[in-house]
């Protein structure tokens, strides 16, 4: 549902929202610093203010472009660092959601054998 809400919104504004998606292409595309770098970056700082859909996009993004758990867990020490004790409860849901995306890809998998 919440993609259907979010199509609507691009229809009815898509001077920004058209905007904001083509921010985020050219901001998470390989340069001088690689994609993955910059994605685990904004997750860092989301986790610190607390987005939860950002959080799940963001890991999402990380996991697609092939973020190792080690170099997710490098990044989540960063925001729990600058985040304190919420932001140990906020990188726990990135975990969780990266650690979800890990075990579907492993059930494909073995469907597949």
């Amino acid at each position: 549902m919440a993609e259907n809400i979010y199509a609507e919104l691009r229809k009815l504004s898509p001077k920004v929202t058209g905007g904001l998606v083509r921010m985020r292409e050219e901001t998470f595309r390989d340069a001088a610093v690689t994609a993955k770098y910059k994605i685990l970056a904004a997750l860092a700082i989301v986790v610190v203010t607390k987005c939860e859909p950002c959080i799940k996009a963001y890991t999402k993004m990380a996991y697609q472009t092939g973020v190792t758990q080690d170099e997710l867990l490098e990044f989540l020490n960063v925001a729990m660092t600058e985040g304190g004790c919420p932001g140990e409860q906020w990188a726990l849901k990135a975990l969780q959601v990266y650690k979800e995306l890990r075990a579907r890809q492993t059930d494909r998998r073995r469907c597949l054998l």
